[in-house]
């Protein structure tokens, strides 16, 4: 058996663009690049990193992988299976054992479910537990695998009666009441307060050793990524330009975008009040419509040369260590 669960190769999304009545007579087709060509591997049991800007891709990418929506080239292999296409029926298996913990967990839930409900709902659909009372049981456990206890006296409350923290806890049971492979946590912590995100973070990480979980963790959130995940990959418009562990990645970066997600994340400083770093990066992000040539992250890079506009774009390279990153100058970097 492989030590890999899943295999993402070369994937791709594209969303056409709605064209003007002149791009319509010419027959031009645009098209926004959410996904570009992202190629990735996931350990059993590891919790995979991918962090990025807002409109980089990742959650895209996790709801590619998901199955929420259909990848316009490239290969998902689970278990050494293609699963980039399949079937009504081979899809319900396929997502009774790839399930998702989405950002908003308020969103997510029927407002008009109780918590009971909600739990009950998957067990439904996929025709989990063979008696009422076995579902209910199915119930009570995952309310109690996430630290919400007793279990009895949140079943028939609903969404709105729990606070932020308890809801994500709710959404983090629903995922798991069904007992999947891979969960795909979009930014499960970002709609909670910060002294509840570590708490969450430890009870998702108890989980995982308990159920011998993988996890594809999407976060924009360093400081969370570094305690939480065992890699990261750094994804900017739609690529990715960076993997390594977690450590490594964050002490030795090598893309300059890396340096600079790492450099606008703030650190107490002794006697001031606000403390504002100077971010070594330059303007916006580019449309995903219109990608700049070369390197896509040449227009903002402070390290740019010329050849970076000029050349074609550059693939992940490999350091002795494994570090992978997507830059054609980052030896150079090292000596400025």
């Amino acid at each position: 058996m492989s030590d890999y669960i899943l295999d993402v190769k070369n994937l791709r999304k594209l969303f056409p663009v709605r064209r003007s009545m002149k791009q319509m007579i010419k027959k031009e087709r645009n098209f926004v690049h959410a996904i570009d060509g992202v190629s990735f591997n996931v350990k059993r049991g590891e919790i995979f990193g991918l962090i990025g800007e807002s409109g980089c891709g990742k959650t895209t990418t996790g709801k590619v992988v998901m199955h929420l929506l259909e990848s316009t080239e490239g290969q998902l292999i689970l278990n050494g299976d293609d699963v980039t296409k399949l079937d009504k029926k081979a899809l319900g298996v396929y997502r009774r054992n790839v399930q998702m913990i989405f950002q908003d967990p308020y969103a997510s839930m029927n407002p008009r479910f109780t918590i009971r409900r909600v739990l009950l709902e998957p067990l439904e659909i996929h025709n989990v537990g063979a008696t009422q009372e076995e579902r209910e049981a199915m119930i009570v456990k995952a309310l109690e695998s996430v630290k919400l206890t007793p279990a009895e006296e949140f079943l028939d409350r609903y969404p709105h009666m729990l606070s932020g923290g308890q809801r994500q806890r709710v959404a983090t049971a629903r995922t798991l009441i069904l007992n999947p492979k891979i969960v795909v946590a979009d930014e499960p912590v970002s709609m909670v307060d910060l002294s509840t995100r570590a708490e969450l973070l430890q009870m998702m990480k108890d989980v995982q050793q308990e159920m011998g979980l993988t996890y594809i963790y999407i976060t924009h959130d360093l400081s969370t990524a570094r305690y939480f995940t065992d890699r990261i990959a750094v994804m900017y418009l739609g690529r990715i330009v960076e993997l390594a562990n977690a450590d490594d990645l964050i002490d030795h970066a090598k893309h300059p975008y890396t340096k600079a997600l790492i450099a606008a994340v703030c650190e107490p400083v002794s006697g001031k009040v606000n403390h504002i770093k100077e971010v070594p990066i330059e303007g916006e992000i580019p449309s995903a419509a219109h990608i700049p040539s070369g390197c896509r992250f040449h227009p903002r890079c402070i390290y740019a040369q010329p050849d970076c506009a000029t050349e074609p774009e550059p693939e992940l390279q490999s350091d002795a260590n494994g570090h992978l990153v997507a830059c054609r100058h980052w030896n150079d970097l090292k000596r400025k």
